[in-house]
């Protein structure tokens, strides 16, 4: 009875699916292909709730599933339940209590992406495509990307303990981070460095940002400003339509800023520029690095493409696939990958990242001698190891643009692009 049950139940789902359009060529036969399958996965749980040694919850069997199979599409794709929906929206707040660390599943670890400037994560040392191996003792293999979230997150004065393996460095580190409030602050930096040269350093694109970004250039407009550097490095994204409009100041008005592309017509979207006071004249350098993702890919890119900007540092991070939230009937909700970011030129972000026009490294840090163990990617990382070596030296916050080879390679191409102006008049 108890398996007729599911089986109805599935059943309806799949017929609610077929009407509102998710099966679209070849649908009799994907109907056919379903409805075996979804005999094996019922037949699954009614074996599970009848014979496995504890009883079961059928919500519990049916939220796992979920989870997996979304969890198989892609490391971006998820099923939320209720709780941790809400601690999604809780995100879009800009302040929350954690180690300030943006994370992903790449190469089948969790992989950070970036740490947010001014956190814990930042002063311990934590870098852009580090890999964490281990949570509080605990290994990080098969870990959901929200499982992780919410083993970083709590109260904050909290210790975390993370173990990461650095592939930069082929070591194993240990990092003890006390938990803080996060607060994040969309731009760090915003001054003239020299000559009449700008910098600006933008750390993500939230809904003040525009506004910030605005007030920040009509001030060094009154600093004299000549050329700009626009600091994206570190910079994991946030709101796409922030992104699209901070790259418009930029570009004429009605300039396509990217497009996405996916299975379906109504996915397919194109973003242009509506800016009515474009800045066109101002020379420009945008800095990138592996931490950069997302919408500031979107910003460089675009800017490289239309030759707006030169582009230096090293390789973005790759992250240019769009999710679409959808929220289901008992509070819980889908985060589905639904298509890919291009730029402009139709180079695909996801996976590639934006190259820069001028290669450079950034300045290189001591690190302690620890024992290296395997760096190959996959399960041979996560061998129990007791003592896996030292912190990395602590950031500190002092800003010294002189010792920084990106900013400084910016300063001497922007110096050129002028003392080229010069001798062409």
């Amino acid at each position: 009875m108890r398996k007729n049950v599911l089986i109805g139940f599935l059943l309806a789902v799949i017929l609610f699916a077929g009407v509102t359009g998710a099966f679209s060529a070849n649908k009799n036969k994907n109907h056919d292909d379903l409805y075996r399958q979804v005999e094996l996965f019922s037949d699954t749980l009614a074996i599970i709730q009848s014979e496995y040694v504890e009883d079961t919850k059928p919500k519990d069997l049916i939220y796992g599933s979920l989870k997996g199979m979304l969890a198989s599409l892609d490391p971006h794709s998820q099923f939320m339940d209720p709780e941790t929906y809400n601690e999604l929206k809780v995100d879009t707040e800009g302040k929350f209590g954690g180690l300030g660390i943006e994370i992903t599943i790449k190469d089948g670890l969790l992989t950070v992406i970036t740490p947010i400037e001014d956190t814990p994560a930042w002063k311990a040392g934590i870098k852009a495509n580090d890999h964490i191996v281990k949570i509080n003792g605990e290994l990080t293999r098969e870990l959901a990307l929200t499982d992780a979230v919410k083993k970083m997150r709590g109260k904050p004065g909290e210790v975390v303990n993370l173990t990461v393996l650095r592939d930069s460095e082929n070591k194993l580190m240990d990092f003890k981070i006390i938990r803080d409030i996060i607060k994040i602050k969309d731009i760090k930096q915003a001054r003239i460095l020299e000559d009449g040269i700008a910098y600006i350093r933008l750390s993500e694109f939230r809904e003040n940002t525009l506004k910030d970004f605005n007030n920040a250039l009509s001030n060094l407009s009154k600093q004299k400003m000549n050329s700009l550097i626009l600091d994206l490095r570190n910079n994991p994204g946030g709101l796409l339509d922030v992104a699209v409009k901070i790259a418009g100041r930029f570009v004429p008005a009605d300039k396509m800023i990217a497009y996405t592309k996916g299975r379906k017509e109504e996915q397919n979207f194109e973003f242009y520029s509506d800016s009515k006071s474009a800045i066109l004249d101002l020379p420009m350098v945008v800095l990138i690095n592996e931490g950069s993702a997302s919408g500031s890919e979107i910003v460089a890119g675009v800017l490289q493409d239309y030759k707006r900007a030169i582009v230096i540092g090293k390789t973005s991070f790759g992250k240019g696939s769009v999710q679409t939230v959808i929220p289901l009937g008992d509070g819980s909700a889908l985060r589905l990958t639904t298509s890919h970011y291009f730029t402009p030129s139709g180079k695909i972000i996801h996976g590639k990242g934006i190259t820069p026009d001028i290669l450079v490294e950034a300045e290189k840090e001591d690190v302690p001698e620890i024992e290296p163990e395997k760096s190959s990617k996959g399960t041979e990382v996560f061998k129990e190891i007791e003592s896996a070596g030292k912190n990395s030296p602590v950031r500190t916050d002092s800003f010294d643009y002189k010792k920084d080879p990106q900013i400084m390679r910016a300063l001497n191409t922007l110096k050129a692009i002028e003392l080229y102006k010069q001798a062409k008049q």
